[in-house]
């Protein structure tokens, strides 16, 4: 039998779990979940909700419905995968915690900032440049490339934010 302690050498245990991967292996995964067919969404917050207890066929289909700014080029998926990862980490389930509420608002404001400060904006259509809602884009933004060329950076910073921020947390 395994423990949990007994890594192989690329971060993964013989069962397929995964444990303590620092933070560049975990942004890559992130990028390789985009890479094979995923929406950003997804990969963001399959990469880090697996390690909260959530399968990741669930946090897969969680997910789903966020990439392209819900498919209307409003917040970027990737932006909208990593709030659910905080929500994981940082989230409240009694609406009367109200200390619990302000750590999870500060967190997500914290996040938001420090992805505008690298990028700009949390807007799908202002990172692309092209507003996938309107007739026409979403085939011209294939036709250019635009998924492949940026939104996996976008995967690659959300995931870097969120691994930061984690890891600040545990000092």
């Amino acid at each position: 039998m395994i423990k949990k302690d007994e890594i192989v050498e690329n971060g993964e245990m013989a069962a397929g779990q995964t444990v303590g991967i620092q933070s560049k292996q975990k942004t890559e995964r992130a990028v390789e979940y985009f890479g094979k067919g995923f929406c950003c969404s997804q990969a963001v917050f399959t990469t880090f909700a697996t390690e909260y207890g959530v399968p990741e066929d669930f946090a897969l289909k969680i997910a789903a419905q966020f990439g392209g700014g819900a498919r209307k080029g409003e917040m970027c998926g990737s932006v909208s995968g990593a709030l659910m990862v905080l929500g994981l980490k940082y989230g409240f389930s009694d609406g009367n915690a109200q200390s619990e509420k302000e750590l999870a608002h500060r967190k997500a404001e914290e996040f938001m900032n420090r992805f505008i400060e690298k990028k700009g904006t949390v807007v799908c259509r202002e990172l692309l440049g092209r507003d996938l809602s309107k007739p026409g884009e979403l085939e011209r933004i294939r036709e250019l490339g635009l998924f492949q060329s940026i939104c996996p950076e976008m995967v690659r910073c959300a995931a870097e934010i969120v691994e930061e921020m984690m890891a600040e947390n545990e000092q």
